[in-house]
């Protein structure tokens, strides 16, 4: 096992903004997307294929879906089922996000999904609940940008990254209505030294492990804030970081950058793995369905 936490290059790939690496349990495969690009990758591990769709809109996020399909979230706020290239809309457009596109996304325990836009430059963004009648919900106002989310293992917490203010935050967690409250703010990066916090994830212990955007890194904090390690990365703008395997003791890590390798690293756009003996647990399912 690898315990210096040091990451190996997993496929060398021209990724504008390679984001959302998130484990397919019932298919053994890790999917994650290009958001500029339109892209959509799907990769399996033990025999290296790797299969990928292009496609003229913006994608800026997505969970897997209980049906096994990914429940994709894209620019002007449509959101479909999508399998193997074939899409079924459940929002094909949204009024405040025209010209604007959803970020981060998350499924929680009951099956319904947080899910951000951006900030533009006339508005601040938000983060919304997907619910399972597929109304959606405001849950934060004048987000900067909004990204990395998590649950602690009790059910009870919710953790929520805000890349443009530097911020991790803790929140309570309703199970049973999907509401968040009693924000606090648990840690804050210093872009000089750390950039921005990006995509993040919840091992079984409760501790974060958070991408940093133009941080050449992952920090690792535990559920009170207390910055529990650093590891260093080859590329400056790295991404998200995803749990994955079938005992998800596998690290996936996505980069960005490829634009500009001189500034970013000659690995930007890659897929990046670390494998050691710590423990991830698996994303919850979204369970949205067209009505």
């Amino acid at each position: 096992m690898n315990k210096n936490f040091t990451p190996q290059l997993e496929i060398n790939l021209k990724n504008n903004i390679g984001e959302g690496a998130l484990w397919h349990l019932k298919k053994k495969c890790l999917y994650w997307i290009d958001i500029p690009n339109g892209q959509i990758f799907q990769y399996f591990p033990k025999s290296k294929l790797l299969k990928s769709w292009k496609y003229d809109f913006q994608i800026g996020g997505f969970s897997i879906n209980n049906d096994g399909k990914l429940l994709l979230f894209m620019q002007e706020g449509r959101i479909s089922l999508w399998d193997d290239g074939k899409f079924e809309d459940i929002i094909k457009s949204l009024p405040y996000v025209k010209n604007n596109r959803f970020n981060d996304v998350i499924a929680d325990p009951v099956g319904r999904v947080f899910c951000g836009i951006m900030s533009t430059k006339e508005k601040k963004g938000s983060l919304f609940r997907l619910n399972l009648d597929n109304s959606l919900t405001i849950v934060i106002e004048k987000t900067g940008t909004s990204n990395g989310m998590g649950f602690n293992k009790n059910q009870t917490k919710f953790y929520f990254c805000d890349s443009m203010d530097c911020t991790v935050s803790e929140f309570d967690y309703d199970k049973s209505t999907g509401d968040i409250f009693n924000r606090k703010i648990i840690f804050v990066t210093d872009f000089d030294t750390m950039g921005r916090p990006d995509g993040m994830c919840v091992d079984i212990q409760d501790n974060l492990w958070i991408a940093l955007w133009k941080g050449w890194g992952i920090i690792k904090i535990n559920s009170k804030g207390k910055l529990l390690k650093k590891i260093k990365m080859p590329v400056r703008k790295v991404t998200n970081v995803c749990f994955a395997g079938e005992n998800y003791n596998d690290m996936y890590i996505n980069s960005a950058g490829y634009e500009n390798k001189k500034l970013n690293g000659d690995l930007s756009g890659s897929l990046f793995k670390i494998k050691s003996f710590f423990l991830g647990k698996k994303e919850f399912l979204s369970k949205i369905k067209k009505i």
